[in-house]
């Protein structure tokens, strides 16, 4: 399943493709945790315990695999400390997923309810940590369409959009537009899955905001040398050769 949203930015979507069907949301649900976070008023220079042990939504408790985590860092300060500013960084530009329940543990899972509300979000919410197996066996599961995406980074305040310039993970979206172009977003995987959402700002045309998400065995889960990694990069530079008509 392959569903696609382009919209100029901050106005109504020019291009949709099966725009309202649910995905699996990986690490796209990471923005939604980052809003709520800046949104909370707390002092995010604040340092907080790093620990590898969060509360199940389903109750009990569940730990990160850190095998599985792209962002070796922030477990090198297990059983230390480290400032809300530093962890929410590592979240959306290398996608901790260690960091991302941390901020979570912070924010709490009503406010990051509360984002995806603001947004105006219908077929989209995160309501559990990452590999929080206990509540996924329950039920719990995080979903977000491509409409919703856009919908949430329309929402987004300029320093949460700044943050999301940093993804040092120039794959899927970013990989089909020309090198240096400014983008921020999130992208997410595993095997069967493959999603990306950014606010692209050319420097020619006016900016345009876009979501693709796929769900499929093209997805063969790898960071970068993923077919469809790739399929996404030439979605996007489809979108790229036709900016300049989409604010038309």
């Amino acid at each position: 399943m392959l569903s696609l949203v382009v919209a100029p930015r901050r106005r109504a979507p020019v291009i949709e493709r099966n725009a309202d069907v649910p995905h699996d949301a990986a690490s796209t649900m990471k923005m939604a945790v980052l809003a709520a976070l800046h949104r909370s008023g707390t002092d995010l220079d604040r340092r907080v315990p790093v620990v590898d042990r969060f509360v199940s939504v389903a109750g009990g408790s569940y730990a990160n695999d850190r095998a599985q985590d792209s962002d070796p860092l922030p477990w090198e300060l297990l059983g230390g400390t480290a400032t809300l500013r530093w962890l929410a960084g590592r979240m959306v530009t290398h996608s901790s997923n260690l960091a991302t329940n941390l901020c979570l543990a912070e924010a709490g899972h009503e406010a990051v309810a509360e984002v995806w509300r603001r947004a105006g979000a219908t077929g989209s919410g995160s309501p559990r940590g990452i590999e929080d197996y206990p509540g996924r066996a329950a039920g719990v599961h995080n979903r977000v369409t491509a409409r919703d995406l856009v919908r949430l980074l329309e929402s987004l305040e300029p320093a949460v959009l700044a943050l999301l310039e940093g993804n040092v993970h120039r794959v899927d979206l970013a990989a089909g537009l020309p090198p240096g172009t400014r983008l921020a977003g999130k992208n997410g995987w595993f095997p069967g899955l493959r999603h990306s959402a950014a606010v692209v700002r050319p420097p020619d045309a006016e900016p345009y905001t876009i979501a693709v998400c796929y769900s499929g065995p093209l997805a063969s889960g790898d960071a970068v040398h993923d077919p469809a990694a790739r399929l996404l990069a030439r979605i996007s530079a489809g979108v790229w050769h036709r900016r300049h008509a989409l604010a038309t």
